[in-house]
């Protein structure tokens, strides 16, 4: 294979870039790594977050086998969601990108200023 075709739709690599692209995915796969939380906890626990884009959110996760969602009975009934096994395997990627921007935050917030102001 050539390398020109090494990020066609559906290869993995592409798969891979796009699930952690995406802004939301990674905070609230990181916000579960200590169990089970409830929708409520989640939005609490990450801030900034609408209802219904932690909704989409948690909804794609579980598409992508990532997250479970457990229902239970009862008065009122209540819903709670939990990382699977596959997705514990991202939470150190997650951590190796989040000591990078700790790392390197400031530089790209400098040339984000340096750019705005050539501009």
């Amino acid at each position: 294979m050539t390398s020109e075709r090494m990020f066609l739709a559906d290869c993995r690599a592409r798969l891979a870039f796009d699930l952690l692209g995406n802004t939301w995915n990674c905070v609230v796969l990181w916000a579960l790594r200590h169990g089970p939380r409830r929708p409520g906890a989640l939005r609490g626990q990450i801030g900034g977050i609408s209802q219904k884009v932690l909704t989409q959110t948690l909804r794609r996760l579980e598409f992508n086998g990532l997250v479970e969602r457990r229902s239970y009975g009862g008065s009122p009934p209540r819903v709670e969601y939990e990382l699977t096994a596959l997705g514990r395997t991202l939470l150190d990627p997650i951590d190796t990108f989040g000591a990078w921007a700790f790392e390197h935050g400031d530089e790209v917030m400098a040339a984000q200023d340096a750019y705005t102001r050539e501009s």
